[in-house]
C-alpha cells in the first residue's frame, strides 16, 4: 500500500466544534441575565416613583396652589 492509500484508509476525524459555538452561549446568557435584571430593576424605580415620590410631589403642588388662593387679588 502506498502512503496515499493508507491516509484514505483512516476515517476521517470528526471536526472540532468552533468555540464560537460556546462564547455565544454564554453572551446569549449573559445579555439573558442583565435584560431580567433591568427590567426588575426598572419595574422597581417605576413603582417606588408611583407610590412614594408622586404623593409628595402632588401634596406640593397643592399646597402652592392653596397658598396662591390665600393671595390678595391683584
Amino acid at each position: 500500500m502506498s502512503t496515499a492509500e493508507s491516509e484514505d484508509a483512516l476515517p476521517a476525524a470528526r471536526p472540532q466544534r468552533p468555540r464560537r459555538h460556546l462564547l455565544r452561549r454564554i453572551l446569549l446568557t449573559l445579555l439573558t441575565q442583565y435584560v431580567i435584571i433591568a427590567t426588575v430593576v426598572g419595574l422597581s424605580v417605576a413603582a417606588t416613583t408611583h407610590y412614594v415620590v408622586t404623593p409628595k410631589v402632588i401634596a406640593q403642588f397643592e399646597a402652592i396652589e392653596a397658598a396662591f388662593k390665600r393671595l390678595p387679588a391683584l
